[in-house]
């Protein structure tokens, strides 16, 4: 079992994590996430069991690829997608040291603003 939160890993930069929250802002690629949790998938099987036209699949993989969150690799004519648990682990991180920040100043009793 993967153990997340950890506090060593590298933080994304906010540019990565921005480029990485769009990615993650479509319905379809959060279900191209959901089936690749299962483990690597050929393109065609990724094809029958979204059950959106093959060009349209290949833009949301694009996009989850150049996010860094989904890895190709070529065998013969076809291309194996998995999950990039690593990129995936990284924007967990910056939220949850967001929450833990937050958290922090709700215990210290520090307001949000200086304004209230």
């Amino acid at each position: 079992m993967r153990t997340l939160h950890s506090p060593t890993r590298a933080a994304s930069t906010p540019e990565q994590s921005a480029t990485g929250f769009r990615a993650l802002g479509d319905p379809t690629r959060m279900r191209i996430l959901e089936l690749l949790a299962g483990g690597e998938r050929c393109v065609c099987d990724v094809v029958d069991h979204m059950a959106i036209p093959q060009p349209l699949l290949s833009h949301h993989l694009k996009t989850l690829r150049e996010a860094g969150f989904v890895l190709a690799r070529k065998e013969g004519r076809w291309t194996y997608y998995r999950l990039d648990a690593e990129r995936l682990e990284a924007c967990i991180c910056v939220l949850e040291e967001a929450l833990r920040r937050y958290d922090a100043a709700a215990d210290e009793g520090k307001p949000g603003c200086a304004c209230r």
